[in-house]
C-alpha cells in the first residue's frame, strides 16, 4: 500500500484514533477476563501480568491442561484464541519466549494467548469466559487424581 493512497491515510488515522476508540476498553476487559480465568482456574498462571504489557493481550496457562487441547475445546465453542505469540501462530510447539523467561516446560505447553481486537465486544468476552469454564471443568475432570479418576 502506498503512503499516498487513501487506504494508507485511513489506516494511519485509525491508528492515531486508538483503533477507532476501542483501545480504551481493552485494559479493563483484559483485567476482567483475567479475573474470570482466576475464578474458573485458581491455579492459572498469568505470564507478564506483573509487568507493563499490551493492553489487549493476556497470556496464561492452566496447570495440567495442554494448550492444543484447550484450543480445540474453545474452537468448538466458537472462540478463536492462540497458543504462543502472534508471530508464531500456527506452530504447535512451546513458546521460545516463555522458555527464555524460565517458565517450566509443562506450564509453557499450556500457554494460551487471548487478544482483543478493534472489533471485540463485551459479548465476545462473555463467550470466552463461558467456553473456558466449560472446557476447564471438562478437562480437569479427566486429569489423574480428579474425583472419579484413577490415581
Amino acid at each position: 500500500m502506498s503512503r499516498r493512497s487513501p487506504g494508507w491515510r485511513r489506516l494511519c488515522g485509525f491508528r492515531r484514533s486508538g483503533c477507532g476508540g476501542r483501545a480504551k476498553f481493552w485494559p479493563p476487559w483484559r483485567d476482567r477476563l483475567e479475573a474470570e480465568v482466576s475464578r474458573i482456574a485458581p491455579d492459572a498462571a498469568f505470564f507478564g501480568a506483573a509487568r507493563e504489557r499490551l493492553p489487549n493481550t493476556s497470556c496464561f496457562a492452566v496447570p495440567g491442561i495442554e494448550a492444543q487441547v484447550l484450543l480445540m475445546c474453545l474452537d468448538v465453542e466458537g472462540v478463536a484464541v492462540s497458543s504462543g505469540s502472534a508471530c508464531s501462530s500456527g506452530k504447535v510447539k512451546r513458546s521460545h519466549v516463555l522458555t527464555a523467561m524460565g517458565v517450566a516446560p509443562n506450564l509453557a505447553n499450556g500457554a494460551i494467548r487471548v487478544s482483543l481486537g478493534w472489533d471485540s465486544s463485551e459479548d465476545d468476552c462473555a463467550l470466552f469466559v463461558k467456553a473456558l469454564e466449560k472446557a476447564v471443568r471438562s478437562l480437569k475432570a479427566r486429569l489423574p487424581g480428579a474425583p472419579g479418576q484413577a490415581a
